[in-house]
C-alpha cells in the first residue's frame, strides 16, 4: 500500500516536480509551487498562490489568496502574508529591456513573525522586521524594523507592536500579554528577566 504525503495539495493545485514542501502543509485550489521553490512544514497556502523558483518560505506560515511569492522573498517562520497583498522582484521592469533571470532579482527577506495585510506592497530590496505588522493597503518602500507597525502610502510607522500583535504602550509594554520591550538595532527587542 503507498505511503500517504506527509502533505496536503489539492487536486487543482499544481505542485512542479523538484519543490520541496514539509509535513503537514496545505496547498489550497489552483494554486502553483514551483520546483525549486522550499516551504515549510505546517504552512497554509491559500487559493490561487504562486510561489516562484527558489523563495524559501519558513514553517508555520500563512499565505491567503491570490498572492504571488516572486524570486527573491524569503519568509521566516510564522510570517502571515494577507489576501491579494503583492511582493514585487525588479524595481524598473520594462518589457522592451527584460530583467528576467534569478540573478536580476532583488532579495526580499521578511522577518519571524511579520504580519502583512490585505492589498499591502512590498517593493523589492526591502528587509520587513520580524513581529513588524503592516497595515493593509500599505506600501513599503523602505526597511521596517523588528515590531514595527507601518502604515499608509508609502508606509510610515505610527507604533510599535508585540509579538501578540497588540500596539505597544510608550513605555514599550504590551497590556495584552505583559511583554516589554527596549529598543535595539533592527528596532525592537523582548526583554528577559534573566531566566533565559
Amino acid at each position: 500500500m503507498p505511503e500517504e504525503p506527509a502533505f496536503f495539495v489539492h487536486e487543482s493545485a499544481c505542485v512542479d516536480e523538484g519543490a520541496v514542501i514539509g509535513s503537514g502543509t496545505k496547498i489550497w485550489h489552483f494554486s502553483h509551487v514551483s520546483a525549486a521553490a522550499k516551504i515549510g512544514a505546517h504552512c497554509n497556502i491559500g487559493q490561487n498562490v504562486y510561489v516562484a523558483p527558489h523563495v524559501v518560505v519558513g514553517d508555520y506560515c500563512k499565505i491567503q489568496n491570490n498572492v504571488s511569492l516572486y524570486d527573491g522573498v524569503e519568509l521566516a517562520d510564522y510570517v502571515f502574508c494577507g489576501p491579494s497583498m503583492v511582493f514585487t522582484n525588479v524595481l524598473r521592469p520594462r518589457c522592451k529591456f527584460p530583467q528576467a533571470g534569478h540573478a536580476f532579482y532583488q532579495k526580499t527577506p521578511v522577518g519571524e513573525g511579520a504580519s502583512i495585510g490585505a492589498n499591502a506592497t512590498v517593493v523589492c530590496g526591502h528587509r520587513v522586521g520580524k513581529n513588524s505588522f503592516i497595515a493593509a493597503g500599505s506600501v513599503v518602500t523602505a526597511d521596517v524594523p523588528d515590531h514595527a507597525l507601518m502604515v499608509g502610502v508609502p508606509a510610515r510607522q505610527k507604533g510599535w507592536v508585540c509579538a501578540c500583535g497588540e500596539l505597544l504602550t510608550q513605555t514599550l509594554y504590551c497590556p495584552r500579554c505583559g511583554r516589554r520591550y527596549a529598543r535595539a538595532a533592527h528596532g525592537l527587542a523582548e526583554e528577559t528577566d534573566g531566566r533565559g
